[in-house]
């Protein structure tokens, strides 16, 4: 039974947005095309979401918070020390990348071109966030001291970009080649003994 007015959320639009990304790609895709996959008229969805770039972008946003949310677990984990707590976290986040891409090509190219349109709104705020739980962690270790640094923020920065070629989706094509995960924990146990060592 399609939603009425009153059924009709903001999230069922998200889902049905991604389904019809999924479908006819993002050149292709129109609100239209999301308010016939929910059954309803395309001015219910505009009255969620005013514009199609504003849908594109939450629909963006909704994808990308799906890594942020697995991470923000580690952050939480009272249970690790800040070492392993940085090494799990910058795994999980080549893990959760590769997985989008590897599992699911059609819709990780999708995103690819949405992140793009999104570059300086949506992904430059997910990008904030990421770097933000990660100065959290060697912010943590440093008062532990476990880690020796002047400033957390500078090194979380310099984590992230130290690893981009593991979770910047322009590198996609290199998570498959054999011995990625070698090179991975290479650089990992490097930037590791650097914050160890950084006094």
């Amino acid at each position: 039974m399609p939603p009425t007015s009153e059924t009709l959320t903001a999230e069922r639009i998200l889902e049905a947005t991604e389904e019809v990304l999924r479908r006819h790609g993002p050149a292709k895709a129109t609100v239209v095309d999301v308010a016939r996959a929910l059954g309803v008229s395309h001015g219910s969805v505009y009255r969620h979401f005013r514009t199609k770039s504003a849908l594109r972008e939450a629909v963006t946003k909704r994808w990308l918070d799906r890594t942020t949310e697995l991470l923000a677990a580690i952050v939480a984990a009272p249970d690790l020390d800040p070492e392993t707590r940085v090494r799990e976290w910058l795994a999980a986040l080549f893990a959760a990348k590769r997985r989008k891409a590897l599992a699911d090509p059609e819709l990780f190219a999708t995103y690819s071109v949405l992140t793009t349109e999104t570059a300086e709104t949506v992904v430059g705020a997910h990008i904030t966030e990421l770097t933000d739980q990660l100065t959290e962690i060697v912010r943590a270790g440093t008062a532990a001291g476990t880690f020796t640094v002047d400033d957390p923020a500078v090194t979380a920065g310099a984590l992230f970009r130290a690893t981009d070629r593991f979770h910047d989706p322009h590198y996609a094509r290199e998570w498959e080649r054999p011995g990625v995960e070698g090179e991975f924990e290479a650089v990992l146990d490097l930037l590791v003994r650097g914050l160890r060592a950084a006094a």
